[in-house]
């Protein structure tokens, strides 16, 4: 699978991926907010994770700026099964690219190929306490608070971390600042 925005390409991850993806997530201000990345992330890590099989129900993308050159890796977002066995959202951005809308772009388009290509009735998603701009991508996207708060195991913090659950339904309104990017 892939998507398009105005700003970013999402595809899957190749094995010639591995070089800019251990450069792109190796930092630990962004690894500590992920569940399953180890720190420090190295190379090995990124063959491995592009090594794993795909799920072709619940892609994993990698997040690339569209430039005149060759695109740039400047993150990660995917769908996954949770503990409870619901699709979830996972994405990371790499440092340099934070605050710049970014996540929110790139979530709109993960978030229309799950609910309408993938026909997904209800996408979760979490977030650390402490990252508190997460949650407001979250929001972006159309996620609400459940209202509950639960611990969630981060590799990267080798340790459980308290982390604030959202939902969204396929029949959720869309924030309007969402509608425009789901129409192109």
């Amino acid at each position: 699978m892939f998507a398009r925005t105005p700003r970013l390409m999402l595809r899957p991850g190749w094995a010639e991926d591995a070089p800019a993806l251990a450069r792109a997530i190796g930092e630990e201000a962004i690894v500590r907010n992920l569940a399953r990345a180890p720190w420090p992330y190295h190379i090995d890590d990124a063959r491995e994770f592009l090594a794993r099989p795909a799920d072709p129900l619940l892609p994993g993308l990698l997040v690339f700026l569209r430039t005149r050159g060759a695109p740039r890796l400047i993150g990660g977002m995917g769908l996954h099964r949770d503990g409870a066995g619901q699709a979830e959202l996972g994405y990371w951005i790499a440092r340099p690219f934070w605050g710049l809308g970014f996540a929110t772009e790139a979530g709109r388009a993960m978030v229309a190929l799950g609910h309408r290509s993938l026909k997904l009735a209800r996408i979760v998603a979490h977030h650390h306490l402490d990252n508190p701009a997460s949650g407001r991508v979250l929001r972006k996207l159309g996620f609400r608070p459940t209202g509950e708060i639960a611990p969630r195991r981060s590799l990267g913090r080798a340790a459980d971390a308290p982390c604030a659950l959202f939902e969204r339904d396929a029949g959720d309104r869309v924030p309007c600042d969402m509608l425009e990017s789901l129409a192109a």
